[in-house]
């Protein structure tokens, strides 16, 4: 899978299981609403005092799983941040471009965002008769 074609995939599929390290070290999961930038990065928003933002702020290192009830898989890994400025701007951007329905929750800063970049991952097509991409 080349990374125009990760970028498709994440924006077909919308939606994945966040995997982080809660204080102790132990793994902690949410299934969330996920974007791509044209770039590759993934974005998606948090409410500021949910566990996630905690355990990221502490550690910024994340796994990410979509797909499934198709047959495909998408298994990541990265490192996600909290973006600032031009970036932030751009990671909201095509966060709503994805989700306009969750506008209001940014008017009125209730979330912030999180931007991942992708340091690992591995498509799998687990269907009786793989399409080839």
């Amino acid at each position: 899978m080349d990374l125009r074609e990760l970028i498709d995939y994440v924006r077909a599929h919308r939606a994945g299981v966040v995997s982080t390290l809660g204080p102790d070290g132990e793994p902690q999961a949410a299934y969330l609403t996920l974007a791509a930038t044209d770039t590759g990065e993934l974005v998606f928003d948090a409410k500021p005092d949910s566990r996630k933002v905690a355990n990221l702020r502490r550690d910024g290192r994340i796994a990410l799983v979509l797909g499934g009830p198709d047959g495909t898989t998408l298994q990541c890994q990265g490192i996600a941040d909290f973006p600032a400025g031009d970036d932030l701007e751009r990671c909201t951007s095509a966060y709503l471009a994805a989700f306009p329905e969750f506008a209001p929750s940014f008017d009125h800063g209730s979330v912030v965002v999180l931007r991942v970049t992708l340091n690992w991952a591995r498509y799998g097509d687990f269907r009786d008769t793989p399409e080839t991409a």
